[in-house]
Formats: structure tokens, sequence, C-alpha cells
């Protein structure tokens, strides 16, 4: 007795040939897959860099009489590379040592920050951009540095 059945639109005869047959085409799928994942394994973890530093009440330079100030934080590790591609977050803390993500408006005054190759610059101004304001007296800064890849 000798059936054939229909294998994409070829017919193949079910004797021991069709297991030879199918042998082929699964094995080379097989090893093809293997190959396949074998190279798709690439784990590659960067951790965030946190650096700690305070500003001192003389940190701080007055601009537009009094209606804004800034400070400047040196920070060799934000190259030019790194400031296009990277991430940086700034976090405060004042007195209570509990740490807020700027930007943020604590007590009438913003607070905000910018980057560039080499330094962060942190400004505040009142809430409403028309007030004095007084800059704060000693302030712990903690900023994160995430890598992107």
């Amino acid at each position: 007795m000798h059936a054939t059945i229909p294998l994409f639109f070829r017919p193949i005869s079910t004797g021991n040939s069709c297991i030879d047959f199918m042998k082929k085409p699964i094995l080379l799928f097989a090893l093809f897959i293997l190959v396949l994942s074998a190279g798709c394994k690439k784990e590659q973890i960067v951790p965030n860099r946190t650096i700690l530093t305070t500003l001192n009440s003389g940190s701080w330079i007055k601009l537009d009489g009094g209606r804004s100030y800034t400070a400047s934080i040196n920070m060799p590790e934000i190259d030019n590379y790194f400031n296009d591609y990277g991430g940086v977050l700034v976090y405060v803390s004042f007195e209570t040592g509990t740490y807020e993500q700027i930007p943020q408006v604590y007590n009438g005054v913003s607070y905000s920050y910018l980057t560039r190759s080499g330094q962060i610059v942190i400004e505040i101004q009142s809430s409403d951009g028309l007030a004095v304001v007084t800059p704060p007296g000693s302030v712990k800064v903690k900023i994160v540095l995430v890598e992107s890849i």
C-alpha cells in the first residue's frame, strides 16, 4: 500500500523516503535557529553615576538686580558626547536631608538647571519672575548621570 500526501504542493510518498526527505530541512532549520540565537545574547550593563556636592551661600551669582541667581558646578564627567546623548538628573536637599528633583518650586523660588560640556548651572528665581529672591544657604546637590548607549 502506497499513499501520497501533498506537502508544499508536491506529492511525497509516505514510505521511508518521506522520513529521509523531511530530516534534512528540519535539521537545517534547527541549525539555523541555533546559530541565530547564539549570537543574540549581548548584555551590557552600564551603571548610572551619582555625584554628591554642596553649594555654599557664596556660590550664587546675582543676576537681574537680585531677581535671579545662578551657581555653577564643575562636571568633567559631562563632555560634548555625554551632553548630547546622556541624561542628567539633579536633586537638591535643604535642611531636611530629603532630596527633591528639580526643576521645582520651593518656598516661592523656582529652581531649574541646564547642562553644558564640563558643568551644570543651577538657576533660581522667584516663581512669578518679578520679585527679588534670597539665595539659599548651604544646599546639598545630588547629580545622577545616566549613560545612554
